[in-house]
């Protein structure tokens, strides 16, 4: 007689997300960071940018974190080619970003184009926090229409009313968005090698900003990554020579 084999349990589905409840999430991330965009278009016309320079950086870049890096370099004095390498640098992590992304929406093709342009910090930390993949694709759309649209509005109205605000630095306005960008990356350093990244990446940023030309630091702070990874593969290598011994 033979004896039965005990049948392998599927893993449960994940639990469903009203529609209602994802587009209220995401309204609530699109309204709370667009707002943020006012403040980087007083920065930037602070920074000597006209207003369409401003309004063309939030039409065609989008990446907050990395226009707060472009026109505080400039503002600082900093040359505008690093100014640029600082911001494009950071604005890569949405290559990383877009990778993941494509995999869990499928979006047609004609589309991913345009999508690609509201890939960003927020929507693909709204797409991600769903449970199937019509959430995701509902939490990334409203979230990248709400944040583009306030965005570049009140980039534009932050810009007209730069003059009347006079001194921008005495509002501190241009800590707005990195301040933004912080709060969103804190709750995703999960593991200790995201968390040494980022706190070398501080400690790098920090240290050299007395002493490199504005927008240089950045670079500096993007090599904590390929160090800690580097230190890693050592740190496994040695394990495993330990092992085979």
């Amino acid at each position: 007689m033979h004896e039965h084999e005990p049948e392998h349990e599927s893993e449960p589905d994940p639990e469903p997300k009203s529609d209602s409840a994802v587009v209220r999430d995401a309204l609530g991330v699109g309204i709370a960071v667009g707002l943020s965009g006012f403040a980087f278009g007083v920065t930037s016309a602070g920074a000597g940018l006209t207003l369409l320079q401003t309004c063309a950086l939030s039409l065609l870049v989008f990446t907050g974190a990395s226009q707060f890096a472009l026109v505080g370099a400039l503002a600082a004095g900093g040359n505008p080619l690093t100014a640029a390498a600082g911001a494009f640098f950071l604005g890569v992590r949405n290559a990383f970003y877009g990778l993941r992304l494509s995999q869990l929406l499928r979006l047609p093709g004609p589309v991913r184009p345009f999508a690609a342009q509201w890939v960003i910090d927020e929507t693909t930390a709204v797409a991600l926090a769903q449970p199937t993949r019509r959430s995701a694709r509902i939490g990334f759309g409203v979230t990248g229409l709400t944040l583009y649209v306030l965005w570049n509005l009140t980039t534009l109205a932050g810009a007209l009313g730069a003059e009347a605000l006079g001194d921008t630095d005495a509002w501190g306005l241009d800590a707005a968005g990195p301040a933004v960008f912080l709060a969103l990356l804190a709750p995703m350093l999960r593991t200790a090698t995201e968390r040494a990244v980022a706190g070398i990446a501080v400690v790098l940023g920090l240290g050299f900003l007395p002493v490199l030309p504005a927008g240089v630091p950045v670079l500096v702070a993007a090599l904590a990554a390929p160090a800690v990874l580097w230190l890693e593969g050592r740190g496994l290598g040695a394990r495993r020579k330990g092992t085979d011994r």
